[in-house]
């Protein structure tokens, strides 16, 4: 009978906590009614702001971002850099115009890519590091062709240090049987130039072991035979 009347009294003290929890609950809303509802409101206003933004504004800008640059895309395929960058033709952006003009969309980034390529082209080596720098890789390729490129240019202004860096970064940015070779012995030359031979000696090694059907993979060989 006394443990049923301390079961009594342990469900009733639940019961009393429980009703003071639900009436402190209540008397904090009726207190700070409006406060929460303007939270609430500011909650859905934000919510709201940013689908219309990215719906009616961003998405929309996007698509005519891309659309301008079709034919700037075109030009730097031919290799004609200084028609892409600035006159493409039929009314449409250059690069320089996309990125000026459509900052924040993926076709002003990519349009960053491919006017430090052009410019990297056209042997203005420091307008080439300049966009390389600003453009955010998003694909395994130009992951490893936009430090490639960087680095090309930095080697062409003579910072080497900068270069060996990027060559580096290129070479272990993702593996591809075609780029990762071909950077990697870049990697090599550029080391044993510097003075760093183990680094050197790294690269070409790598070079035999993980891309041994590659076309670099022969100089390689002789590269390693000369540096032992």
């Amino acid at each position: 009978m006394a443990k049923r009347r301390r079961s009594q009294k342990n469900q009733e003290d639940i019961l009393v906590d429980v009703t003071e929890v639900r009436e402190s609950a209540q008397s904090f809303f009726e207190k700070n009614q409006m406060k929460v509802i303007g939270l609430a409101g500011l909650f859905l206003l934000v919510i709201g702001g940013y689908l219309a933004y990215k719906m009616l504004y961003q998405e929309p800008r996007e698509k005519t971002a891309m659309a301008q640059m079709f034919k700037a895309e075109y030009q730097f395929q031919r290799d004609s850099f200084a028609l892409a960058l600035e006159s493409p033709g039929g009314g449409y952006d250059g690069l320089l115009d996309i990125i000026d003009n459509y900052g924040g969309t993926k076709a002003a980034n990519l349009s960053k890519y491919y006017a430090g390529v052009s410019y990297l082209n056209l042997n203005r080596y420091e307008d080439a590091v300049t966009f390389l720098s600003d453009y955010k890789a998003s694909g395994n390729v130009t992951s490893i062709t936009k430090y490639g490129a960087l680095a090309d240019a930095q080697s062409e202004l003579g910072d080497l240090d900068a270069a060996l860096s990027n060559y580096k970064k290129a070479a272990s940015a993702s593996s591809n049987d075609l780029l990762t070779p071909y950077y990697l012995q870049k990697v090599g030359l550029l080391a044993n130039k510097q003075g760093d031979k183990a680094g050197a000696l790294a690269a070409f090694e790598r070079i035999q072991s993980e891309f041994a059907n590659s076309e670099e993979a022969g100089d390689a060989s002789k590269y390693i035979a000369l540096l032992k």
